[in-house]
């Protein structure tokens, strides 16, 4: 009895295993229904990229529109400059220059006084400087040392302007900005002495002094020598801004060239005074 009990608990463990087996063991391969997930589809940007950072109102755009007329402005008389240095006028070609010079510090100044200021505008602003700037201003003062130094040698030192003002333009560009000076001359103040050095007959001078001239303004626009910016120079005591005033009436020849020589002079001062400190 006790054999029949013990085989009849091993048959009810069986049957009891046997029922678990057909319950949890599949008889066939389980079959995964794999259900296909559609992937999102960028839809490709309409939008274009707005130049004129802000409210889009009309007066807004005018106000862009004015500030960038300016520039080509300048832009359109640099290339007139070359034209006419081409064409041997090169006193009036000086002029355009000179017109250059008012349009680039217009449209700074507007754009800041509407505030329509930009990064489309800050860069449009350095490709026109550079054709006026960098590339005009050269072309006037090769056409106007031609008869007076070798082509070659101001073909060497307008090349060398040209250069520097590419220099500085772009290192202007991702420069951290300083409200008191200048690292290096402006490429517009640069354009304006060689301008006014045409305009007023200066290129009479004898070639080896107007060659070194020119060779000295171009590597004050690359140094880092801190040059006052125009704000900052008409802070300066009355009686001293009405020197030059008195010495254009005396000399204007004169005059024009002791400022300059005085406002090359003050970044090497200002340089070593700083270092002193």
């Amino acid at each position: 009895m006790v054999r029949v009990g013990r085989r009849s608990g091993d048959t009810g463990r069986a049957a009891t295993a046997t029922r678990a087996e057909v319950l949890y063991t599949p008889s066939e391969p389980v079959r995964t229904l794999v259900v296909p997930v559609p992937v999102p589809v960028a839809e490709p940007e309409t939008d274009s990229i707005s130049l004129l950072p802000g409210e889009h109102t009309i007066s807004r755009k005018a106000s862009f529109a004015l500030v960038n007329a300016c520039t080509l402005a300048s832009l359109g008389l640099g290339l007139l400059a070359i034209f006419l240095a081409m064409d041997g006028d090169v006193r009036i070609a000086a002029a355009c220059l000179v017109a250059c010079v008012g349009f680039d510090g217009l449209d700074g100044a507007l754009a800041r006084k509407l505030g329509v200021s930009s990064p489309f505008g800050a860069q449009m602003d350095s490709l026109a400087d550079m054709c006026s700037f960098g590339l005009a201003a050269p072309v006037v003062v090769y056409a106007s040392l031609a008869d007076s130094v070798p082509p070659a040698a101001a073909a060497i030192a307008c090349a060398f302007v040209a250069g520097c003002a590419a220099i500085r333009l772009a290192r202007f560009n991702v420069s951290p900005k300083d409200g008191r000076f200048f690292s290096g001359v402006p490429t517009t103040m640069a354009a304006a002495v060689l301008a006014l050095t045409v305009l007023i007959g200066l290129d009479d001078l004898p070639g080896i002094a107007l060659l070194g001239g020119v060779t000295m303004l171009a590597f004050a626009m690359v140094s880092s020598f801190p040059y006052a910016k125009l704000a900052r120079i008409l802070k300066l005591p009355p009686w001293l801004l009405l020197l030059p005033v008195v010495g254009a009436l005396i000399d204007p020849r004169m005059a024009f060239v002791l400022i300059v020589a005085t406002y090359l002079a003050s970044g090497p001062v200002l340089w070593m005074r700083a270092k002193r400190v």
